[in-house]
């Protein structure tokens, strides 16, 4: 799905629109397509289905609901989730808006403002408390039997455990897209799963004309989805849970340096990444990323998954495809994917339009058009209970590995997107040379302990 910004109907004009509620008047903004014949089909055959379940859909009055989420990934496949929901409640209209830079500020200035979303998105984990106290309590919605337990587990509170707080627009795989032809190519016969063996391959494939990383930097998201890795494989070697070792940077016990895997392996990689990616990584966001790898002028993709697929079999369908985790330690068993739900949408719990929403999160979750629109359609791991295969090579291969080795913990959850933001700020000074390593490292403990060890 392309990256972009839906945002036709922002400021003044949606806000009053908004307020209105129910009985208001206003066209649908969301008109984003899929590129994927595949997934225009599958909505074109599920949409006899969902206008099936209209007597299920309790709106019967004009109204309207605002979605403001990030992940503008996902824009074209939530525009089609939205025409198709259209056919079921004909009366609704879903005002969709969609950003990823700044995200966290702009949610907070919206809540702080009492202009609260119908429905917005956090972190799970340890951002579901953080808005906690916006969000309804889906738990003994009809959307509760089909999530995944896995899924429901990170939607529950941190503190007490308690609840259903949101759902998921995914399940994920985190890891290195690659081209298995260019590999090929270049004589590399396996992954490389150790970091010695990634610096081989990088002067390998670099020797051959080819960028070995298409690499993200201009957006801080990137750097939260790369650095849990190598998270994941400090925790383990000191014999503690990512959890635990959030914490203690948080409460301030814990320093980068004393970490080998985060101090020496987390920077290395990234001055690696800088040397063989993209000649501006700074100014490198998705778009160029999608690009670089699908007309193939870079073998490996960082801090993407899943999601990306669609956008690159549009640029070259024979693309082959590969997907493994990252290269942490010279412990080859490290080298792995991660698991898990990273999203969050949460409902308002005072929306004008409470009923409505739920309607349509419940039709979301259990329709026979909503359960195929995150395989078919987004091209992402379902969130749901399901036995639906993916015809997506990242998801198949992440499943596959997640079955032999093992799945590392989505480290990510345990902090809050301010914090992430911050940090992808941080190393973005890093690369820029504004800051050496033991400088980002001093403002990475410091920011740590203050934006998430104060809350």
């Amino acid at each position: 799905m392309k990256k972009k910004f839906i945002s036709a109907i922002l400021c003044a004009a949606m806000t009053m629109s908004l307020l209105a509620g129910c009985g208001s008047s206003a066209g649908d903004s969301s008109s984003a397509s899929t590129d994927s014949t595949q997934a225009e089909e599958t909505t074109e055959a599920a949409d006899t289905s969902a206008a099936e379940e209209t007597a299920q859909v309790s709106s019967d009055e004009p109204c309207e609901i605002y979605m403001f989420i990030s992940s503008p990934e996902y824009a074209d496949a939530i525009g089609e989730l939205i025409d198709a929901y259209k056919e079921v409640a004909p009366n609704v209209t879903i005002n969709y808006e969609t950003t990823q830079n700044d995200y966290p500020t702009l949610l907070k200035a919206k809540l702080n403002s009492g202009e609260v979303p119908d429905i917005f998105s956090s972190t799970s984990g340890k951002e579901i408390d953080v808005y906690k106290e916006y969000s309804y309590d889906l738990a003994g919605q009809p959307l509760t039997e089909t999530m995944s337990d896995a899924v429901a587990a990170t939607m529950q509170s941190p503190a007490d455990g308690s609840g259903c707080y949101g759902i998921a627009i995914k399940g994920n795989y985190f890891g290195i897209v690659y081209n298995k032809a260019i590999f090929e190519e270049c004589g590399i016969t396996e992954f490389p799963s150790t970091v010695s063996a990634m610096k081989d391959a990088c002067e390998k494939i670099s020797a051959a004309g080819y960028k070995p990383f298409t690499t993200g930097f201009n957006e801080w998201w990137v750097y939260k989805h790369v650095a849990q890795h190598f998270f994941d494989a400090a925790a383990a070697n000191a014999g503690i849970s990512a959890a635990e070792l959030v914490s203690g940077f948080e409460n301030g016990t814990a320093k980068i340096s004393d970490y080998p895997e985060l101090y020496n392996n987390f920077f290395d990689f990234i001055d690696l990444a800088v040397k063989y990616g993209d000649d501006k990584p700074l100014e490198t966001a998705l778009d160029g990323e999608e690009s670089a790898f699908g007309t193939g002028k870079a073998a490996m993709v960082l801090g993407q998954g899943a999601w990306i697929e669609a956008d690159v079999l549009s640029i070259d369908p024979d693309i082959q495809i590969g997907f493994n985790g990252y290269p942490v330690t010279e412990d080859a068993s490290q080298c792995q994917v991660i698991s898990g739900s990273d999203q969050s949408l949460h409902v308002n719990k005072d929306s004008a339009v409470l009923q409505q929403t739920l309607d349509f999160m419940n039709w979301w979750y259990t329709s026979d058009y909503g359960k195929a629109w995150f395989t078919d359609v987004a091209g992402v791991v379902p969130p749901i209970k399901s036995d639906v295969q993916s015809n997506f090579e990242i998801i198949k291969q992440g499943d596959e590995l997640a079955a032999s080795a093992g799945a590392a913990d989505l480290e990510i959850i345990y902090s809050t997107d301010s914090w992430h933001q911050t940090f992808g700020e941080i190393m973005q000074s890093y690369i820029a040379g504004d800051l050496d390593k033991d400088g980002a490292c001093a403002q990475i403990e410091k920011q740590w302990q203050e934006i998430d060890g104060a809350q």
